[in-house]
């Protein structure tokens, strides 16, 4: 089955347009309607490194309606993310017209699309020919921890992230996501540098953390370690340094650090199902990814 329906028809009077850079203050309109937490320099990253397409109503300047975002990753697979429709313009199925044209998108590409979904959306997207992978959720700190971070790991030192450090950065990074993905990388290093952090012990390379500033929190990710320890240890950096409100996507799977997070005062804010189409198994290593550079992102 293919992942799209060239068939299908927009409602009469909407149009396809692909978004530059002069379209950046409708698309974060469209995110900020929604309450979520995209910056100009999110939306970039889909201009820049990957593709993002937007509907219009004939007769309205151009006036963006709805949206949708596509990213490469590598040449295996690309992520699926900012599907919004303005309220006044929902149930007339146009996230379900870009999210076939996104996944054509990827197709050409010969890209395996993927998405974290909310619970909403997740029963859309299996009707698609998606399936899930693995379950993470959103912890948010609002207020200082309550009690500082005990968390280390023997004989590990986590220090700035320096130019040097970024050919093992990436390949390590790519081997626990499934691609290389340097360029969305040293992109979130730059948006919250006390976040940039790596995780070393006797000269071995034991992990890696980043971030971003947000509209309403800072988010770290990704995140990715060895164990438990040097996670922690990464994090109550971060957590230290960047301060509240604060948000990161942790996945299920690593459980210990998630109870972690929530004796310091993270809330559990919303789940999220990673979705890969056409099949069941992701291109992640599940041992070392413990959170992910965002729903946007991967």
């Amino acid at each position: 089955m293919a992942p799209s329906d060239p068939r299908a028809a927009l409602p009469e009077g909407v149009r396809l347009k692909r978004l530059g850079e002069d379209d950046i203050g409708d698309a974060l309109a469209l995110s900020a309607e929604a309450g979520w937490n995209q910056l100009a320099a999110d939306w970039r990253i889909f201009l820049e490194l990957g593709d993002a397409y937007g509907l219009t109503l004939a007769g309205e300047c151009g006036r963006l309606i709805a949206s949708a975002a596509i990213l490469p990753h590598g040449d295996r697979f690309g992520w699926i993310s900012m599907v919004l429709v303005t309220a006044a313009q929902q149930r007339r199925g146009l996230a379900r017209w870009l999210l076939r044209h996104s996944m054509a998108a990827l197709d050409a590409r010969r890209l395996v699309p993927l998405l974290d979904a909310t619970p909403a959306g997740r029963a859309v997207y299996l009707g698609l020919g998606f399936e899930d992978c693995w379950s993470l959720r959103r912890l948010v700190l609002r207020q200082p921890p309550r009690a500082r971070s005990e968390a280390t790991a023997e004989g590990v030192l986590v220090r700035p992230l320096k130019a040097d450090d970024w050919p093992a950065v990436i390949a390590y990074d790519g081997a626990a996501f499934g691609a290389e993905r340097g360029a969305l990388l040293r992109r979130l290093a730059e948006r919250l540098p006390p976040a940039a952090l790596i995780a070393e012990c006797g000269g071995k390379f034991m992990g890696l953390l980043l971030g971003r500033d947000g509209r309403v929190m800072s988010q770290l990710g990704p995140l990715v370690a060895e164990n438990d320890a040097v996670a922690g240890a990464l994090l109550r950096r971060a957590i230290l340094a960047v301060g509240a409100p604060l948000a990161i996507d942790v996945a299920d799977r690593h459980r210990r650090l998630g109870e972690w997070l929530r004796a310091l005062g993270f809330t559990s804010e919303r789940p999220l199902t990673r979705m890969i189409w056409g099949q069941g198994a992701a291109f992640d290593d599940a041992a070392r990814l413990f959170a992910i550079a965002g729903p946007e992102l991967g």
